[in-house]
C-alpha cells in the first residue's frame, strides 16, 4: 500500500463531481484491485476516470492488462493512460456496452440520482434493467444501479466484480428485490463499509459501500466489514487473504447470515431482532411537512407579512429549516427570537376564494414571476393555495446529521418538508409527552440507523414510510407506559 495522506491534486479531482464523478482513494483502489487481479490477465473498469484503478494495478499486478472505458474524452488523454499494458476506450457503458464477458471488473460507477436523468434516459434504464433481470426496479434508482446491473450482467462464470457505490444502493426502495436476485443469481462474498471517519469520499453527501461479489452459486453467509481508520494497511491485507484473516485492529469483521442481513439492509449493522415487538406507527401516524413549491414566495418574515400587509387569517406560524430548532422543544419564545433574527415564521395559508386586495396584488406578483408554471405548485387547483397540515405535536428533522431528535411543538406550528409530522394516536397530553421522551431515548435514537438511509458525516435520511418502521425497545415502551394506551387502541380497534 501506498500514500498515506491525501492526494495534493484532491481539490482539482473532487471538481469531476459534476459529472457523478469521485476519484477513488489508492488505500480503498488497491484493495479492490487485489481481489479481482488474482488469476486473471484482464482487469475490466467500465468507469476509468483518471485512472484510479489503473494506477492500483500497476502498483498491485502491472502484469494484468488493464481495460477501461469511460464517456469523458478529457479524461482519457490522461498522461497515465499512455502507458503499456492499457487498453483505453471512448465508449458508453450503458448504451453500448463491450460484447464479452469478463473474468474481472471493478468500478466506482457514476453516481447520478434521479432526478437529474432525463425522461427518454429512464426509459433507455427501464428496459435495460428488465432484460437483464426480468422485473422492473422503482423509478427512483439512480445511475449507478443500471451501471451495477450491466457489469453482473457482464461477468462471466467463476468471475469476480469489486464495485464501490453509495448506500442507498442496498437502502432505496427497490433495494429488496434488487438484492434478492442478486443473491439468487451470484456469491456475494464480501460487503464493506466506513465509519464516518474513515469514508473514502471526505465532504461528500453520501456513504459509500464496497461490494464483492463472485459468478458462482450463492451462498448462505457473508462477510462484512466495517472499516474505522482510513488509510489503513488492514483493508488491504484482509482482501488478499481471501477474507480469511479476522484479527485486525482497524476493522470490525462479523460474519452475517444473508437473510438478516438483506432484510436489515446490508449497509446496516446486524440485527437479530427483526421481530421488534413495537415501532412507532403502533403509537403515532407519521406524514411529510408541508411542500410549498416555494418558499421564498410563501414562507414570510413577520416583517415582509406587514409590508405586504396580509392578514393573520391568511398566515399561519410555521418551521421551515432545521438549524432554526436547536433543541428538542419548540417554544413559541423560540419562535419570537426567529423574528427577531428577521426569520422566516410565518406560511401563507388561503384557503379562500376571497381575499383583500393588498393579498389579490401579491398573488398576482407570483404570477408574473411564474410561479403558477412550478412542476409542484402546477398540480393545484388554485396554484396559491397551501395544502393543509393539522398542527403535529411532535416534529422530526427529515435528514438529521449528528443530532437526529424528535421536537415537542409547544409553540404549535406547521412544519415545511424539512420536518416529520408525528400524530399520536392518543391526544392525551401525558402520553404525547411520554412519547416524545420514549422516541429522544438514546435506544431508539439508535434505531434510526436500521430503517433510515445513511449518507456523509454520520447523517441519515428518513421519509415518512421509514421512520413508521423505527423500532420503540419494549423496556422502554414499559417504562413510559406506552404499552398500555397500545393495547387499549388495539382492542377498540378488534371492536370495528
Amino acid at each position: 500500500m501506498t500514500n498515506q495522506k491525501l492526494p495534493k491534486n484532491w481539490h482539482e479531482r473532487e471538481k469531476l463531481r459534476d459529472k457523478g464523478q469521485f476519484w477513488t482513494p489508492e488505500w480503498v483502489a488497491e484493495a479492490m484491485i487485489s481481489y479481482i487481479a488474482k488469476d486473471t490477465d484482464l482487469v475490466f473498469d467500465p468507469a476509468a476516470g483518471r485512472g484510479a484503478f489503473f494506477n492500483a494495478l500497476l502498483n498491485i499486478n502491472p502484469s494484468v492488462t488493464y481495460f477501461g472505458t469511460d464517456i469523458d474524452e478529457e479524461l482519457l488523454q490522461d498522461e497515465i493512460y499512455k502507458k503499456k499494458a492499457c487498453v483505453i476506450e471512448l465508449r458508453d457503458f450503458i448504451k453500448s456496452p463491450p460484447k464479452q464477458k469478463f473474468k474481472a471488473i471493478i468500478a466506482n460507477p457514476p453516481y447520478i440520482r434521479h432526478h437529474r436523468i432525463d425522461e427518454k434516459m429512464k426509459q433507455f434504464l427501464k428496459k435495460l434493467f428488465v432484460n437483464i433481470t426480468g422485473f422492473t426496479i422503482d423509478g427512483r434508482a439512480g445511475y449507478h444501479i443500471y451501471f451495477f446491473i450491466q457489469a453482473l450482467n457482464l461477468l462471466d462464470n467463476n468471475g469476480k466484480l469489486a464495485f464501490i457505490m453509495p448506500a442507498d444502493t442496498c437502502e432505496g426502495v427497490f433495494a429488496k428485490e434488487l438484492w434478492r436476485w442478486i443473491t439468487d443469481n451470484f456469491c456475494l462474498e464480501c460487503v464493506v463499509t466506513f465509519h464516518e471517519n474513515a469514508t473514502p469520499f471526505p465532504n461528500v453527501d453520501t456513504n459509500a459501500v464496497i461490494f464483492f461479489i463472485k459468478k458462482t452459486g450463492p451462498v448462505k453467509t457473508i462477510q462484512w466489514v466495517t472499516a474505522n481508520e482510513a488509510y489503513s494497511k488492514d483493508f488491504f491485507d484482509f482482501v488478499q487473504s481471501d477474507f480469511k484473516n479476522k484479527e485486525y485492529s482497524s476493522l470490525e469483521i462479523v460474519e452475517r447470515d444473508l437473510k438478516e442481513a438483506l432484510e436489515t439492509g446490508l449497509s446496516r449493522p446486524e440485527q437479530n431482532h427483526c421481530d421488534f415487538k413495537y415501532r412507532l406507527k403502533d403509537f403515532a401516524k407519521v406524514m411529510r411537512g408541508i411542500a410549498t413549491g416555494s418558499n421564498d414566495f410563501f414562507f414570510l418574515t413577520k416583517q415582509q407579512a406587514e409590508q405586504l400587509d396580509i392578514p393573520n387569517e391568511f398566515l399561519k406560524p410555521a418551521i421551515g429549516r432545521t438549524k432554526d430548532v436547536t433543541g428538542d422543544r419548540l417554544t413559541a419564545d423560540d419562535i419570537r427570537k426567529l423574528q427577531e433574527k428577521n426569520r422566516p415564521t410565518l406560511l401563507l395559508s388561503i384557503n379562500s376564494n376571497t381575499v383583500p386586495e393588498s393579498l389579490a396584488e401579491y398573488i398576482k406578483r407570483g404570477e408574473k414571476s411564474g410561479l403558477p408554471d412550478r412542476p409542484l405548485i402546477k398540480q393545484r387547483k388554485h396554484w396559491y393555495k397551501m395544502e393543509q397540515r393539522e398542527i403535529p405535536p411532535i416534529l422530526f428533522a427529515y435528514l438529521g446529521r449528528r443530532n437526529s431528535r424528535f421536537i415537542k411543538n409547544e409553540a404549535e406550528v406547521v412544519p415545511l418538508t424539512c420536518f416529520l409530522c408525528l400524530y399520536p394516536k392518543c391526544s392525551d397530553e401525558v402520553f404525547i409527552a411520554n412519547l416524545w421522551q420514549a422516541l429522544n431515548h438514546p435506544e431508539t435514537i439508535k434505531n434510526l440507523r436500521l430503517v433510515g438511509k445513511s449518507y456523509g458525516s454520520g447523517a441519515i435520511k428518513l421519509e415518512p414510510r421509514s421512520l413508521d418502521r423505527v423500532p420503540i425497545p419494549e423496556h422502554i415502551v414499559e417504562k413510559y407506559n406506552l404499552k398500555q394506551k397500545y393495547e387499549s387502541k388495539n382492542k377498540q380497534l378488534e371492536l370495528f
